[in-house]
């Protein structure tokens, strides 16, 4: 009994260690940066009307394009969210953004979400101007699942358990992450980052 006594004193100290650190266990041992529920890590760009509402990032009212842009830069990274778009939504999820003052489909990879999208081969699980959707899933009114993954020059993008784009391209190699505001009625929750 002694020694669980001991061993039962010493775990409130290492908790506390890691809180004041910064770090939770869950973090240090996976590696991923949970970026929800918070602004922090965050910057707006444009004029949509971020809010967070039980957690989700919100959007559904903006003059512009608008982005929330992560302050971090990464290269070879993966990125797990949930999303919800509207019927006639646009959004999308932009990778390696290579000019984060003049962020566009033409400057950095982005995993679309638009399924009305005129141009079909940069609907949603696509990568516009770079690589078209294997599989066509439709999103609409509910929560949809994103798992991208950029290794080197490979992109593997897997909607609701369904790849639609595992292939290569180099035009990008670093940069910031955004969330897209197009137009109608976007949500994002459970947004997960870990470099590779």
């Amino acid at each position: 009994m002694k020694n669980f006594k001991k061993s039962a004193q010493a775990f409130p100290l290492i908790l506390l260690v890691l809180l004041l650190s910064g770090c939770s266990s869950t973090n240090m041992n996976t590696g991923w940066m949970d970026m929800s529920g918070s602004f922090d890590g965050w910057t707006m760009v444009g004029d949509a009307n971020w809010r967070i509402e039980n957690g989700e990032f919100i959007a559904d009212s903006s003059t512009g394009i608008s982005h929330l842009l992560t302050e971090e830069s990464f290269d070879d990274f993966q990125i797990q969210l949930e999303f919800w778009n509207h019927e006639g939504a646009n959004s999308g999820v932009f990778l390696r953004i290579s000019d984060p003052e003049s962020i566009n489909d033409r400057n950095s990879y982005e995993a679309n979400i638009y399924d009305d999208r005129p141009d079909q081969s940069g609907r949603t699980g696509g990568v516009p101007n770079f690589l078209p959707p294997m599989a066509v899933l439709d999103t609409w009114d509910r929560w949809n699942t994103y798992d991208i993954t950029l290794d080197d020059d490979n992109i593997k993008i897997v909607l609701n358990g369904v790849t639609t784009v595992n292939s290569t391209d180099s035009n990008f190699r670093r940069g910031p992450l955004s969330l897209q505001y197009g137009a109608g009625t976007i949500k994002f929750r459970n947004v997960r980052i870990r470099n590779l």
